[in-house]
């Protein structure tokens, strides 16, 4: 089944109230709507509880492609009662670890599974290996049913939408479903 575009807003507009700035409630003014009230929001935090109760089967997964390529779980935050949209984690290949890495250094390959719909990301540098493809098997294994984003969707802009560490007007789908995190690796 093809995802649209259409779908992917859908699923982010569940999810992110449309044109509310994310600040804290004692920057707005007395009955003015705070982004932590909406409903879209409650969403979200339900939808990352949910995530939290189905921990194992991230921790399993993520514990079988550590002893293959090594894993940096990014999904501590959700652990610890943030409100994330995803589970995510990095692979480091050989040439990111050598010979010292720079501060400014990334992965390069970084993968997400949504807790806001059946999809899931491999944000890849695009290196001639097997990572990948293990990594959407094994995905797609522990996650029956759920699909990758295609990047010509995934890359759009949701004008309307702010969260953390993402101003208005510049999320993208994959911002909004996968989390910031994803950026974190330069196709």
């Amino acid at each position: 089944m093809k995802t649209t575009r259409s779908e992917l807003l859908d699923v982010v507009y569940r999810f992110y109230p449309r044109g509310v700035d994310k600040i804290q409630r004692i920057y707005v003014p007395p009955g003015e709507p705070v982004y932590e009230d909406t409903e879209e929001h409650r969403r979200l935090v339900e939808a990352a509880n949910r995530g939290r109760a189905e921990y194992p089967t991230w921790e399993a997964m993520i514990d079988r492609l550590d002893k293959r390529f090594g894993v940096q779980n990014e999904s501590l935050c959700l652990v610890g009662g943030g409100a994330d949209p995803a589970y995510s984690a990095r692979i480091y290949r050989p040439k990111d670890l050598e010979p010292v890495p720079s501060p400014s250094s990334r992965a390069s390959l970084s993968f997400h599974v949504s807790l806001l719909g059946p999809y899931y990301g491999i944000h890849d540098t695009g290196e001639p290996d097997e990572i990948p493809a293990a990594v959407a098997e094994e995905i797609e294994a522990a996650y029956p049913g759920y699909q990758p984003i295609p990047p010509e969707l995934g890359n759009e802009v949701v004008p309307d939408v702010e969260m953390d560490a993402v101003l208005m007007g510049e999320a993208t789908i994959f911002v909004c479903l996968f989390s910031p995190v994803w950026t974190w690796v330069e196709p």
